[in-house]
């Protein structure tokens, strides 16, 4: 008998492919989320009532636009 046949490698074995694979997937994942977690921490947002102003403006503007062009 073959002895390539009876004991294949273990790299041509397709099932140890995904029992290998998948944790393998989550280990990079997971540095990767990581190294972008410590490079590029986002700015916090400023908070008050002259924030929410600011960050409803366009909205406003918007929704004035739309009020003026149904008269």
């Amino acid at each position: 008998m073959n002895a390539d046949v009876s004991n294949p490698r273990w790299w041509r074995i397709p099932a140890l492919w995904l029992v290998i694979g998948g944790p393998a997937m989550v280990v990079v994942a997971g540095i990767a989320t990581a190294v972008i977690a410590v490079r590029g921490g986002d700015v916090p947002l400023p908070t008050g009532a002259k924030a929410q102003a600011t960050a409803m403006s366009p909205a406003a503007q918007a929704r004035n636009h739309a009020a003026a062009a149904r008269r």
